[in-house]
């Protein structure tokens, strides 16, 4: 048994204090919130669209539609809150999975009908 777990068996000993263990989300800047939801949206889009892994099988297009959409609308919408230095890199993921989707598509959508692209404007490589 882990030390963050709590415990029903009185043996175990005393429970942790989880207020030791958890960071108050008000002391979490908010550019760091903002960085932190886009990148879990990067990662789970890439999983989705089979760039996890060389040999990987999982595929699900609609996942990766949602995922890349709503990371275009947080990026686009929070690029001047959170500054070109947290942004532009952003913006880089954000293309390239925009633009893995494209190719992993059996019918690519026409440009600007793409996931996300009603918020960055039509992706070309």
């Amino acid at each position: 048994m882990t030390d963050a777990m709590p415990s029903t068996d009185p043996q175990a000993g005393p429970t942790p204090d989880y207020d030791e263990l958890t960071r108050d989300i008000a002391e979490v800047p908010a550019v760091e919130v903002i960085t932190t939801v886009a990148v879990h949206l990067l990662s789970a889009a890439a999983v989705n669209l089979g760039l996890d892994k060389p040999d990987s099988q999982h595929k699900d297009l609609d996942e990766a539609r949602k995922l890349i959409t709503a990371l275009a609308g947080l990026v686009t919408a929070s690029a001047t809150e959170i500054s070109s230095f947290h942004a532009a890199p952003l913006r880089d993921g954000l293309k390239s999975l925009q633009l893995a989707f494209r190719e992993a598509s059996l019918v690519p959508d026409e440009p600007g009908k793409g996931p996300g692209e009603q918020f960055t404007g039509p992706v070309f490589g």
